[in-house]
């Protein structure tokens, strides 16, 4: 892989950027000016970064600006992007990867989304990031692997709290459930992710999907 390599998708509804230096790729949700709003466009692409991404020893996923999404886009949940399968192709694809996969999280983290960074290895959140997932409020259905990984992390109880009682949760709250793993400062964010992935790096092949898949057992594999 090459040392450093930049690919933005922008254009249209994509508004994803992906930079790869060295083993660790890193994408990132750009469509601030909409809380990061996921469209189908933009699950689509970040569908095929995840499959494309075996080759990659760490994939990052943050967002840009100070929210890490709201979830779908209002438009795009109501023309039927809710009930679409696009958002298990992006939370399977994502926890298909042989690497370390870290969801960085830059700010508050809501409905859909919550695939993506439940399908991750690990999350990371900052101080000012709240949780929630109103499906119960919105008459949707989660996207059906989340409830069981949400589950997994956290217990059943904890998850009917957030998607049943429909509970807004703190970072803090977060860490303590066990949803996230760190809360770093905002300007620590990316740093500590780049951080984490700097032994998988170094690593001989192979040994950090060996590893990987020891942790999660026959379960998850």
């Amino acid at each position: 892989i090459p040392a450093r390599r930049r690919h933005s998708q922008s254009r249209g509804s994509y508004m994803i950027d992906l930079d790869i230096s060295g083993g660790v790729w890193t994408l990132t949700l750009n469509r601030p000016d909409k809380a990061n709003s996921l469209t189908f466009e933009m699950l689509e692409r970040i569908a095929e970064i995840a499959a494309d991404a075996k080759e990659a020893r760490a994939l990052i996923i943050t967002g840009a600006g100070t929210v890490f999404s709201a979830g779908a886009d209002l438009s795009a949940a109501k023309a039927g992007l809710a009930t679409s399968d696009v958002w298990e192709r992006v939370s399977g694809a994502i926890a298909a990867l042989p690497g370390l996969t870290i969801a960085a999280l830059n700010g508050t983290l809501a409905g859909g989304a919550f695939g993506m960074a439940l399908a991750s290895d690990l999350r990371l959140g900052v101080p000012a990031a709240r949780f929630f997932y109103p499906v119960m409020r919105l008459g949707f259905l989660p996207q059906p692997s989340d409830p069981a990984r949400m589950a997994a992390l956290i217990g059943p109880a904890r998850t009917k709290m957030v998607l049943m009682a429909g509970q807004k949760i703190t970072a803090d709250e977060a860490l303590s459930y066990g949803l996230i793993d760190r809360i770093c400062a905002p300007d620590a964010l990316i740093s500590t992710a780049q951080s984490l992935c700097e032994d998988i790096c170094a690593a001989p092949p192979g040994h950090g999907a060996a590893i990987k898949a020891m942790c999660n057992g026959p379960a998850l594999n």
